[in-house]
């Protein structure tokens, strides 16, 4: 994932959005790791490492090892005595075969040139029968009631943008196929919602987070149907009817 085909760019703004985001996901997302104790753990593209600081405090005697391929990221990431990080591709991690109990990405494959080869590395460095687990966009399955048809139209663009980027924003329908052609078995798969209403917690910042996702692409969308776009969605943050519904696409399975 080279820094000029992902979509969001590394700006400040940016790694807030991020944060936010890890503060509204991460929890249900280490419940559905379910990692046991002394586990040695991999997380590729491990970002600022909010994640891995909350994976590795998930049980006893946990350590997480954290490959991110920005320098930048690793220099600002999260510290904790549990987590460690390495730079590094997801296209050819640098780890033997069989060296860890449990490895996860996390809105990852959607960037990358290649899925395939990332999830068949993070097969690789598995041990047998240790966990392979992913979560991944589906950007077609967010929906906003009222209707947002300007929205609609500007987060066509942003998938069509991603794209020519080499990235896939629908990548999370794939995930079954991917994951078995990578070789892993007893695949499961199950999703992770977003069900956010006008006066529920998470209502004002889900909203706050996708107009974040519209900006990091500024410079790849109409910036006349950006900018209607967002006026749209501000507007729809303040009204008492307002509604949203969002699934994050998971995956897990076994080498």
């Amino acid at each position: 994932m080279a820094p000029d085909t992902y979509i969001h760019g590394t700006e400040p703004s940016e790694q807030e959005r991020l944060a936010a985001l890890n503060r509204m996901t991460n929890a249900t997302f280490v419940r559905f790791l379910d990692v046991p104790a002394g586990a040695r753990v991999l997380e590729v593209g491990s970002g600022l490492g909010l994640l891995a600081v909350e994976v590795a405090s998930a049980a006893d005697g946990v350590h997480v090892v954290g490959v991110e391929q920005s320098a930048d990221q690793i220099a600002a990431a999260a510290t904790s005595p549990r987590v460690t990080y390495r730079q590094g591709d997801a296209h050819t991690i640098d780890f033997p075969d069989a060296s860890f109990d449990l490895v996860y990405a996390r809105y990852l494959l959607e960037h990358v040139s290649k899925p395939e080869v990332v999830l068949s590395e993070m097969r690789r460095v598995v041990r047998t029968g240790g966990r392979v687990a992913v979560c991944e966009n589906d950007i077609s399955l967010l929906r906003f009631d009222p209707p947002c048809p300007a929205f609609d139209r500007a987060w066509d663009l942003f998938l069509r943008y991603q794209a020519t980027l080499g990235g896939d924003a629908v990548i999370g329908r794939r995930l079954y196929r991917l994951f078995h052609a990578a070789g892993l078995n007893q695949i499961e798969l199950s999703v992770q919602p977003e069900v956010h209403w006008h006066g529920s917690p998470g209502f004002a910042g889900w909203v706050q987070n996708i107009i974040g996702n519209l900006e990091s692409a500024r410079r790849g969308i109409d910036e006349t149907q950006l900018d209607q776009a967002v006026a749209e969605l501000t507007a729809l943050a303040d009204r008492e009817d307002a509604s949203a519904v969002f699934v994050w696409n998971r995956a897990r399975g076994t080498r």
